[in-house]
């Protein structure tokens, strides 16, 4: 992290107080973040994110900064999660309806093109078509599988997605969040203090929590597999449990029988007996 300047914080006439608990100290005018406590909560982070990969559960990366774009893509790609790297559509997450309806038109424009609906339609209105399917890929393509609310955000730099993390607050849904000293961290569920200007910071970072997601989605195929193994092994073994209950069944009233047949023999035994002492 120290190579990858994450310790390297804003102008200290910049900085927000309330990230005074993340700083180790101020050098010519600039702040540097307390790496050690980076790494505590980077850790922190990667263990919450492992146990929702783990419940089968979606977390949304947001970058829309230049420097985070690519970074964010690709590690999300890398462990199958929606990713926003483009504009945040105001209302992406309180109001999802609309944005899967936006996803779904995305599905029906290329439902057109393969079965030839588009070949009836002019020039003009193919071009119209294809530029709203280019725009919608675009800014949503990257969610089109996020057929429900994601679990968690995981944001790069929480002022410039400010709108994402107010959101995720108004529907309680946690927040983690690459905070530098100028940013506000009250609202963030899980703060990892570190530069959010530095590609290759955000890099390490993105890299440490992304293998945590993939440990949590590795664990989750193997409970997996044990839970079919389990039930391919009861259903071998439901037929001989059924025949050892048929059995049981059908023993059971000869057994009652017979344990009637004793409790009446000694009171047959006891009543010559009581005959011969009249």
């Amino acid at each position: 992290m120290l190579e990858a300047g994450a310790h390297f914080g804003h102008l200290k006439r910049k900085w927000n107080p309330a990230m005074a608990p993340y700083i180790y100290m101020e050098r010519n005018g600039i702040h540097i973040i307390d790496l050690n406590k980076t790494v505590i909560k980077v850790e922190e982070a990667a263990e919450a994110l492992k146990n929702l990969a783990r419940s089968g559960r979606k977390v949304l990366f947001v970058g829309t900064k230049k420097q985070a774009q690519e970074v964010v893509a690709a590690r999300a790609q890398e462990v199958g999660m929606p990713y926003i790297t483009e504009r945040w559509a105001g209302g992406m997450l309180t109001n999802f309806p609309t944005i899967r309806k936006a996803v779904k038109k995305m599905s029906q424009i290329d439902k057109m093109t393969t079965d030839g609906t588009l070949d009836n339609v002019s020039k003009r209105e193919k071009l119209q078509i294809a530029r709203q399917r280019e725009k919608l890929e675009k800014n949503l393509g990257s969610i089109a599988d996020m057929t429900r609310l994601p679990s968690a955000v995981f944001v790069v730099d929480v002022i410039k997605e400010k709108i994402a993390v107010a959101e995720a607050n108004r529907l309680g849904i946690p927040v983690f969040g690459i905070v530098d000293t100028n940013s506000n961290p009250n609202n963030i569920d899980f703060v990892i203090p570190a530069n959010d200007d530095a590609t290759k910071a955000i890099d390490v970072i993105l890299g440490a929590v992304c293998e945590a997601i993939k440990e949590g989605l590795e664990e989750r195929k193997v409970e997996k597999a044990d839970e079919e193994a389990s039930a391919e092994q009861a259903a071998a073994e439901a037929p001989q449990h059924k025949e050892r209950r048929q059995r049981i069944r059908k023993a059971a009233p000869k057994a009652e029988a017979e344990k009637v047949a004793e409790q009446k023999a000694p009171e047959a035994k006891e009543e010559p007996k009581a005959e011969e002492e009249a």
